[in-house]
């Protein structure tokens, strides 16, 4: 069998989850996002039937706070950190139980974070994993695998110029493939606006099956992103995957500004899919929907209105970690 990312639906022994650690970064929304936080552990633990979550902390004083918070749900692991989006600064795991850890510049270079570069090894040695340092910028959240070496992107993350400026799109394919064990990519185009990941495939399309691409459909005329998931459904439809459509939440705001929320954010456990809702009237639908996909999981939908103002959601603070 070829090595290669497995699909996140294969068996985990545990997952690390980003813990809100740094008030400076957080503000008013530090003690709500942490709330969040450790109800997503909740859902992931699923009493004892998923797998182990694991806060993962950037000094004692979270730690001692998480622990608090979450009691016997999780455990939790104090490592320094920029920030919760493990993710993109995780290192991922592939199927014979080795890791990759990518090169990592704050998202083309817009939030520089001390630690964020080496969080991804101090993970893996934690775990003692045997990880191959990757000398090119990747980050998690802008590719998904369905398991069988077939994988989606966006070209607005991968071929930005911000991120790996002396790449085309042949040679990042051809680093994917060494990498990751991908040999097949569908790009699609741009993600979510008001993305400050510029555009991570995991606010957009997700795969629910080998060869089956879950995609949002506009939820209301004034749906910020329909253009964006029209294209995405062109683009796949010509590729030749499978396509099912799940409910956008719409048009979701903050103070004013639209934010890039996604029920495409959800996190796939052994025991429950876990789906980021944000107050719109839609969340029951996205997450039924999601739901009829996993018959042999349950669907939770857990806020993260506060999450998503540090610029994510739920699979962007998470990176599972394989039953080998």
């Amino acid at each position: 069998m070829p090595v290669r990312q497995p699909a996140e639906w294969a068996p985990h022994d545990a997952v690390w989850i980003g813990f809100p650690s740094h008030p400076d970064l957080w503000l008013d929304d530090l003690d709500a996002a942490r709330d969040e936080v450790v109800a997503f552990a909740r859902a992931v633990w699923a009493d004892g039937k998923g797998e182990r979550p694991i806060l993962v902390c950037a000094d004692e004083a979270s730690g001692e706070a998480a622990l608090d918070l979450a009691g016997d749900v999780a455990a939790v692991l104090v490592r320094p950190f920029g920030d919760v989006w493990l993710r993109d600064t995780g290192p991922i795991m592939l199927s014979d139980g080795t890791a990759r850890d990518f090169r990592f510049n704050y998202w083309g270079n817009k939030y520089e974070l001390p630690g964020d570069e080496e969080i991804g090894g101090l993970l893996a040695a934690s775990r003692d994993l045997a990880v191959t340092p990757c000398d090119w910028v990747f980050e998690g959240g802008a590719l998904d695998v369905d398991g069988t070496g077939l994988a989606v992107t966006t070209e607005q993350c991968l071929l930005n110029p911000n991120r790996n400026p002396d790449l085309i799109r042949a040679e990042i394919e051809a680093r994917l493939s060494r990498d990751l064990g991908v040999d097949r990519v569908l790009w699609l185009g741009d993600g979510l606006g008001h993305d400050h990941t510029d555009g991570h495939v995991d606010n957009l399309a997700r795969f629910v099956g080998p060869n089956r691409l879950a995609l949002p459909v506009a939820s209301g005329a004034d749906d910020p992103n329909a253009a964006v998931y029209a294209d995405a459904k062109a683009r796949a439809e010509a590729f030749g995957v499978e396509i099912v459509a799940i409910p956008s939440p719409g048009l979701v705001e903050r103070d004013g500004e639209i934010v890039p929320a996604s029920y495409m954010n959800f996190y796939i456990g052994n025991a429950a899919v876990v789906v980021p809702v944000y107050g719109s009237p839609h969340d029951e639908a996205g997450v039924a929907a999601i739901q009829a996909l996993f018959p042999d999981r349950v669907a939770v939908g857990v806020r993260a209105d506060h999450l998503l103002t540090g610029g994510g959601s739920l699979h962007c603070i998470s990176q599972q970690i394989l039953r080998v």
